[in-house]
């Protein structure tokens, strides 16, 4: 990644110029990077940040300049000002600062869809969330919790095990030292669980399966330790008729609406003050190389931003 000047230029029809205050660092913008996730060349990378609207062009009617936005979604997130469609940004509470927004919108809106439209959790359910200390998994953690579900999450290390604790997982693992499998089945006493949230991947797919009670739910939703193996479907089968499914945030927030009632409800649970949203790394922009190499070397935990 080279940090350059470039002609921004003036917006379109439906397009706005945004002054970008924060863009978030989300492990897709790795895969996008890597072309794990292709991208045509050059490009910019980042889905997600917060700004002010500098202009609007023709036909924008759901904002106007001088409004206060954030977005997920849009490729080009790492840039001080940028073109974006008016209709993939939401307007920003008064509560809500540019910090915490550039933070949110991906993982909060991704959590948001996890939690209540992929799987409902609701009082008494029993969750896994690998990553639990990671960006998505501290909110996860914590609007389950809010749900009245009992949250057990997987960590690297005692501090991060601490972390989550904090953040509503009641029963934190260190997968380096804990087998979870087995930890799973003594929290529940053998019964397993629902549903397991995973975005690691290779490293914890066959033994998430495991932790599930017959048709019982795998939700991958990242690979950061690397791709899923093939494998055959009738090891789903064979391990309790079980579910998978692999979403993505951009066919849960595909419409106006539907994006829209995502972010309100994200907005909702962030202003009441049962998820916070922990920023605790910070890069200058110009470092985001750097910035991908911590997360990358997995030392980071909740979320980070790049600060413009």
């Amino acid at each position: 990644m080279q940090w350059e000047e470039v002609e921004v230029g003036e917006p379109g029809p439906g397009q706005v110029r945004l002054r970008q205050h924060a863009a978030g660092l989300n492990f897709i913008d790795v895969y996008h990077r890597t072309g794990f996730y292709p991208q045509p060349l050059p490009f910019t990378p980042g889905v997600e940040g917060a700004g002010v609207i500098e202009s609007v062009g023709g036909g924008v009617v759901n904002v106007q300049a001088g409004d206060r936005v954030a977005y997920s979604g849009p490729i080009g997130g790492y840039a001080e000002m940028r073109l974006i469609d008016a209709d993939r940004l939401v307007k920003l509470p008064a509560g809500i600062g540019f910090d915490e927004a550039a933070a949110m919108m991906l993982q909060g809106m991704t959590a948001r869809m996890l939690l209540r439209s992929v799987y409902p959790v609701a009082a008494g359910d029993t969750i896994l969330v690998h990553a639990a200390a990671g960006g998505v998994g501290l909110i996860l953690c914590q609007w389950a919790a809010a749900l009245g579900a009992t949250v057990i999450g997987t960590v690297s290390t005692d501090d991060k095990a601490e972390l989550a604790r904090l953040h509503g997982c009641h029963h934190p693992i260190v997968y380096t030292r804990q087998d979870f499998v087995a930890e799973v089945e003594r929290i529940t006493h053998g019964g397993k669980l629902p549903v397991v949230y995973d975005s690691v991947g290779r490293d914890t797919f066959m033994q998430s399966l495991d932790c599930l009670r017959p048709r019982g739910l795998l939700v991958t939703f990242g690979q950061s330790s690397g791709a899923i193996e093939p494998f055959s479907p009738t090891v789903l089968a064979q391990k309790g008729s079980l579910f998978l499914t692999r979403p993505t945030l951009v066919h849960y927030t595909a419409g106006r609406a539907e994006l829209e009632a995502s972010a309100a409800e994200l907005f909702e649970i962030v202003t009441s003050g049962q998820v916070r949203i922990e920023v605790r790394q910070r890069f200058p922009l110009a470092d985001a190389a750097d910035a991908h190499r911590a997360l990358e070397a997995r030392v980071t935990s909740g979320s980070t931003i790049l600060t413009i």
